[in-house]
């Protein structure tokens, strides 16, 4: 997040992601890795992660990590085992 979509689009995808099954999601902070690469838009506060992810879990997902450090594989082996991850 962080790249300019809105949380309208956003939780679009996610509907569109359960319509097609998929259970567990990650939701982190864009971060400009050198000026070669696009700039973060906007910097995502930590009450809007965990406004997704509350969203997330309402629209049936079983694992939804999501904060500012997360990365897509973001402990993906602990949510695959069901294990919370924060």
């Amino acid at each position: 997040m962080g790249l300019g979509e809105t949380n309208e689009e956003i939780i679009e995808v996610m509907r569109d992601l359960r319509r097609h099954g998929v259970t567990m999601l990650t939701l982190g902070q864009y971060l400009q890795p050198s000026r070669h690469h696009l700039p973060v838009q906007r910097y995502v506060s930590p009450e809007e992660f965990d406004e997704m992810k509350a969203e997330a879990m309402a629209m049936g997902f079983t694992h939804a990590a999501c904060g500012p450090f997360v990365r897509s594989s973001y402990h993906a082996d602990m949510q695959a085992k069901g294990e919370e991850v924060k």
